[in-house]
């Protein structure tokens, strides 16, 4: 009898103990739900009205509810009076080797991110880097890809764009277009200035304002050359580049203007 009463003293002692942290721990569980599902939907709004890409919407919001949900149990747990030492311990160790193990595809992952927040470019753009031209096909959480010139699927790591160097073609309305042109010394610089401007003026695709330059850029080992320098609509970027290489060495050659190129001249000795 007298074993039955202490094991009945000490259930009451636990319960009186523990029922308050329960009932804390389910009020700090009610109540953090509620706080999380208020802050995603903050979030998700705040994506939304700045347009982040869909996929990227959908795993932040993932992975935002899911460190939220982690940071209430281990608060719930806590207040239970569960040490959480151990636990935030392993925690840690997990989350290390992960990201040892997935060092390359969290760089390219996190490229991915900063990608679709920062906006360096999107899908249409026609853009250069890593040493690829092409136009912005799909932009991946760990990769874009891009189309070529020759219709090419190139698909370039996250990690190595947001790390380097774009060049993005259709960020601005209008570019500025610059031909070198070499002439040979015997031609007259006035004549060739001449020629370049008459070929300039009669191309309407090239912009009045700014005004076109053309200017002595450079006198080389072989040859004189012109810089050429004009603006246009980027729709006419790559048209006009190569319709005036092109109308350039036609003019020069109707007009017997020379464009120098390599001579090699070889000695035979004779014994």
């Amino acid at each position: 009898m007298d074993n039955a009463q202490l094991w009945i003293d000490e259930g009451i002692k636990l319960i009186a103990y523990y029922t308050p942290k329960v009932l804390a721990a389910l009020v700090i569980l009610i109540i953090g739900w509620y706080l999380i599902k208020k802050v995603l939907r903050v979030i998700d709004r705040v994506m939304e009205k700045r347009e982040y890409d869909l996929s990227l919407r959908k795993f932040l919001h993932n992975l935002a509810s899911w460190a939220l949900k982690i940071f209430l149990i281990v608060t719930v747990v806590s207040t239970l009076g569960i040490e959480t030492t151990s636990l935030a311990a392993v925690i840690a160790a997990a989350g290390l080797a992960i990201g040892l193990a997935l060092q390359g595809s969290l760089s390219n992952f996190a490229g991915g991110v900063l990608i679709m927040v920062f906006k360096p470019y999107k899908i249409g753009d026609f853009i250069e880097a890593q040493g690829v031209k092409g136009t912005v096909k799909e932009i991946e959480i760990f990769t874009t890809k891009l189309n070529t010139f020759e219709n090419r699927l190139a698909i370039v790591p996250n990690g190595q764009l947001a790390n380097g160097n774009i060049i993005n073609y259709s960020a601005e309305e209008n570019l500025r277009l610059e031909l070198v042109v070499g002439v040979g010394y015997g031609e007259k610089i006035d004549e060739v200035r001449a020629t370049l401007q008459d070929i300039i003026q009669a191309d309407e695709r090239i912009l009045a304002d700014p005004a076109p330059q053309i200017l002595v850029k450079e006198l080389a080992s072989s040859s004189v050359n012109f810089g050429v320098r004009m603006w246009t609509f980027r729709d006419n970027y790559w048209p006009l580049n190569f319709d005036l290489t092109e109308q350039v060495k036609k003019t020069f050659d109707a007009k017997g203007i020379e464009i120098p190129y390599p001579h090699q001249v070889e000695i035979h000795k004779q014994e």
